[in-house]
């Protein structure tokens, strides 16, 4: 009798047990794909259709408040990780950057080679080639929903209810390895995000400007504040956006070599 009920025992701590791992990877499992159903609606409010043509102003600011640097650059977002940068001030004319998933080239107009560069690496000030190339995170990144915080520290923000999303890179190819992004409670736009690189050391942290903040439809800039070194301030404004789906030859860096017109 006393064997059958110590088995009995045996068996049913190892139902408990075995019902508990179960409860726990369903609870996980259910996270992530609350997390990545999460992104996709965060990602909206940066790129609202798979292909793009994206208008942008790049100011940088000293620490001290004075105007540093200006440039312009024509983003074609295009869809499977695949982005072209035309960089258009006077400085800068006739240089083009090109994404092809995890692969980066700087196209300068006087070379007949493309450069091989990484993520990154500085077009201007603190915005580098992969904050303006690349405007998803549902495709790259994977996390978990840290819980429910505050926005901000300050101001009208530390009212708000943010939900805190903590990312981590599921590629090689990104800018960044790790996030801790905030996003609304009830709309899910972006609100902040700190940067962290591959030595997990805190670059950048973002703030993301809104059309209207009541009810936000997009992000209209992102503000870069740089962490390690400079301290300067970045500030990357969508001028305008519009869908277009650019030709197949656009998106090959031996075509792009040839300086061929891209309008």
């Amino acid at each position: 009798m006393n064997t059958m009920t110590t088995q009995r025992k045996q068996m049913m701590k190892a139902l408990r047990i075995t019902i508990a791992f179960a409860t726990a990877f369903v609870a996980i499992t259910a996270q992530a794909q609350d997390v990545a159903t999460l992104l996709k609606a965060t990602d909206k409010y940066r790129m609202s259709a798979d292909n793009l043509q994206v208008e942008t102003l790049i100011n940088v600011v000293n620490a001290d408040g004075t105007p540093d640097k200006e440039r312009r650059y024509k983003v074609f977002a295009q869809a499977k990780r695949q982005s072209l940068v035309l960089m258009q001030s006077p400085a800068e004319a006739g240089q083009k950057v090109l994404m092809l998933g995890d692969d980066f080239w700087l196209l300068m107009p006087n070379s007949q080679r493309p450069l091989r560069i990484t993520p990154m690496q500085k077009l201007l000030g603190d915005a580098s080639t992969g904050d303006v190339a690349t405007m998803s995170w549902a495709e790259d990144y994977t996390g978990k929903l840290v819980g429910e915080e505050p926005c901000d520290d300050s101001g009208a923000a530390a009212k708000q209810s943010c939900l805190h999303l903590s990312l981590n890179a599921n590629r090689k190819g990104v800018t960044y390895q790790r996030i801790e992004l905030w996003i609304g409670k009830t709309r899910h736009e972006p609100v902040r995000a700190d940067l962290y690189v591959l030595s997990d050391k805190l670059a950048k942290q973002a703030r993301f400007v809104m059309d209207k903040p009541a009810a936000p439809t997009m992000v209209t800039e992102m503000v870069l504040s740089d962490q390690v070194s400079n301290h300067k301030t970045t500030h990357v404004r969508y001028l305008s956006r519009k869908e277009r789906q650019v030709p197949p030859e656009w998106l090959n860096p031996m075509f792009l070599v040839r300086n061929p017109p891209l309008e």
